[in-house]
């Protein structure tokens, strides 16, 4: 184990972290976003670690800004067929669980009823969405494929996974580079984007946060695929294969990962927290679960250190500040999006967006949980 200050690494951050987004945000959003229900999700494992019921009733305070008292979601339209729209759908579960309210499963079964009709590739995979046809992103299955599966566990049939894994094994085949074991951050299948490579498809780079969303996505997969299922090993072996690879082209100094994770060293890269804080994530509950060895959990704690130094603040008035976030970043689209690094540099740098401070939280409770077991 390393020898650091576990003070300071073990400090409450995920609790401390949701206290200061409850007080900036009393009301979460105006806007049905999926970043929201990564911090909410992030709350869910702070509410069942501590068995505070702030953390619960702010889940249901902010999902009630949206869901009427019918199960209707009023902001939330399905045949915009946008795979990021399902993602609080997670939340929805989680409060159907823990209240038995029926109008968060009403709620749920409205996003489930999604990808039913959702556009696909010829092979099945979702299209990220209607606007990007023939395209997977990393992103999306984050966004999907976690959500299907936790409804399948709680009101599918088990024949139901083999899409949930369809999806990962197609975006497997399409984005990843043999030679570096690293995930493109999209593939279009048409190969008719501006932002891809004509003959293979792909975008031409790796973006930390689109591979943090991947791992995420399988850590969390595995929580509702039944041990005894076949395709099980597979996500498994995905999992170990992407954080392996991920580890050749961490920061060795802070551990934690580049914007554009192979380019550390040209000009205007920089050290992202989305990226790298979704990236511990997956290899905490990856060794807590035992999806990964034990070996991992001194890489982590490297990882987790980095972290806090690099990119947490506390201010005077005791609230969390996560910064170097990268606020945004996409292909295509109205703004034709052209995925060069230039791109992805250019986007705002920004402290306190919801896709970094949720997986911050999911991240310091992984590693909170973990370090609680191995004590």
């Amino acid at each position: 184990m390393l020898q650091m200050n576990d003070k300071k690494l073990y400090n409450d951050w995920a609790a401390k972290t949701s206290d200061s987004v409850m007080k900036r945000r009393p009301e979460i959003n105006t806007k049905w976003e999926y970043e929201d229900g990564v911090v909410l999700q992030g709350m869910e494992l702070v509410f069942n670690k501590t068995g505070d019921k702030k953390y619960l009733e702010y889940m249901m305070k902010s999902m009630d800004l949206f869901v009427d008292e019918n199960g209707n979601i009023p902001k939330y339209s399905s045949n915009e067929f946008n795979i990021d729209h399902i993602n609080n759908g997670k939340v929805l579960l989680a409060l159907y669980e823990h209240t038995e309210d029926e109008r968060y499963k009403k709620a749920a079964d409205l996003l489930r009823s999604q990808l039913t009709n959702h556009p696909r590739t010829s092979e099945g995979a979702f299209w990220h969405k209607e606007i990007y046809p023939y395209q997977i992103w990393l992103d999306g299955l984050y966004m999907g494929s976690v959500f299907y599966a936790r409804y399948i566990k709680e009101f599918g049939e088990e024949a139901e996974f083999e899409d949930v894994m369809k999806q990962f094994t197609l975006s497997y085949k399409h984005t990843r580079d043999e030679e570096t074991g690293l995930l493109h951050h999209a593939w279009d299948e048409k190969r008719e984007q501006p932002w891809c490579d004509k003959e293979t498809g792909l975008s031409k780079h790796y973006w930390a946060r689109s591979i943090g969303w991947y791992v995420m996505a399988i850590v969390d997969v595995l929580d509702y695929i039944p041990e005894s299922y076949e395709g099980r090993d597979v996500l498994l072996n995905m999992l170990e294969e992407t954080v392996e690879a991920m580890m050749n082209y961490q920061d060795k100094e802070t551990g934690v990962w580049y914007q554009i994770v192979n380019q550390q060293e040209r000009k205007g890269n920089y050290l992202e927290s989305s990226g790298s804080a979704m990236m511990l994530y997956a290899i905490a509950k990856g060794v807590r679960k035992n999806y990964l060895s034990q070996d991992w959990f001194e890489k982590a704690e490297h990882i987790y250190k980095g972290i806090i130094d690099e990119f947490i603040l506390t201010t005077k008035d005791g609230l969390v500040n996560v910064n170097k976030i990268c606020q945004v970043a996409g292909l295509g689209g109205k703004d034709k999006r052209d995925g060069s690094f230039a791109y992805y540099i250019s986007e705002p740098i920004v402290t306190n967006d919801h896709k970094g401070v949720g997986p911050f939280i999911l991240a310091s409770a992984e590693m909170e949980m973990l370090y609680e077991e191995r004590k």
